[in-house]
């Protein structure tokens, strides 16, 4: 990492019993998308509360934009935005209205917060939607107003824990493709929490798999996919028009070239495991040796493959400890936001 903004050294954090958050060390790059990936009750809220000084940590310490989050938690908050997984509004104002009222509340001056919160209503896409009252918002234009309260805030930092839950496809791809945007146009730097793995390989560049409060991998999707599926983490899969004679003899050829690992048969086709993508000198072998190709896939292991051969197994074990934590941490949030 050459320019981190987020630095988590041995973070840990205990609720009775429980260790919620275990020796978390990580580090985010300024203008990445990172995702933290991991099933309901692994740990993830209450290592966001501990880079926003809302939660103290048992060990180790969180620095965000060079501060850090439990001795000036104050001067993290003017740097980050943070939007959790429900957001509330006052449902008798309108969207605009309820945004101007956050910008006061953060110290926007008068004589620009109407341009500013119009702006932003335009940026997260509710500018023909503004003067509604929030009652009338579905759960995603909620979300969206909600982006929009951090964006006011002009952050270095925004923090999304579950921001897609309860909207429906459509609202999720055009969420994502919003953070996407935002992240690139204007160098932010976003850390998204979630359990849906198909959004955050949608979006992210990189991604951390977070279970029962330990971050066991990070990195992006090849680099996981190699240290899952070691070298054979490239499939090719070939599909013929008949299995010619010598069929064999071809194949048997073909598991001696470099960086062939291994080559499973079918009756009419072939799987070859590789440890980097040789895909063409594949083909360009299997043609010379006149056998007939019909088809050629790649199989990409995605999120799926990972996230199951981490910790399928483990999430039961830990989920009944996890829950009884979650409660405390929502007790705990709700108290210092009141």
């Amino acid at each position: 990492m050459k320019n981190p903004i987020i630095e988590l050294e041995g973070l840990t954090k205990c609720y009775g019993s429980v260790k919620a958050v275990d020796n978390l060390s990580l580090k985010i790059d300024r203008g990445e998308i990172f995702g933290l990936l991991g099933p309901n009750g692994a740990g993830k809220t209450t290592a966001i509360l501990m880079m926003l000084g809302l939660t103290e940590p048992d060990a180790g310490n969180a620095r965000v934009c060079g501060v850090n989050a439990t001795s000036n938690p104050i001067a993290v908050k003017r740097k980050v935005g943070y939007m959790p997984d429900s957001v509330g509004f006052y449902d008798g104002m309108t969207g605009i209205e309820n945004l101007m009222y956050i910008g006061r509340l953060n110290g926007i001056a008068e004589h620009e917060i109407v341009s500013r919160a119009r702006a932003t209503m335009e940026t997260v896409g509710l500018g023909g939607e503004m003067n509604k009252k929030t009652s009338a918002y579905s759960r995603g234009m909620k979300q969206r107003l909600g982006l929009a309260d951090v964006l006011i805030r002009d952050p270095e930092v925004i923090i999304l824990d579950e921001p897609t839950l309860g909207i429906d496809p459509i609202g999720i791809k055009e969420f994502l493709m919003l953070i996407h945007r935002l992240s690139s146009q204007q160098g932010l730097t976003v850390l998204l929490s979630s359990h849906q793995l198909h959004q955050v390989q949608q979006v992210c560049d990189r991604v951390g798999i977070f279970v029962g409060g330990k971050l066991l991998v990070e990195g992006n999707m090849e680099t996981l996919s190699r240290n899952l599926f070691g070298e054979g983490s490239y499939v090719v899969q070939i599909t013929f028009r008949d299995a010619s004679p010598g069929f064999g003899e071809h194949v048997e050829a073909l598991r001696n070239l470099e960086s062939i690992r291994n080559v499973t048969i079918g009756e009419s086709s072939m799987e070859v495991s590789c440890s980097e993508d040789v895909t063409p000198d594949i083909v360009r072998f299997l043609v010379q040796k006149g056998l007939n190709i019909t088809g050629v896939h790649k199989k990409e292991f995605g999120l799926d493959e990972v996230y199951h051969r981490y910790f399928e197994n483990n999430q039961t074990k830990h989920i009944s400890n996890e829950r009884s934590a979650g409660l405390f941490q929502r007790s705990f949030f709700k108290r210092n936001n009141a």
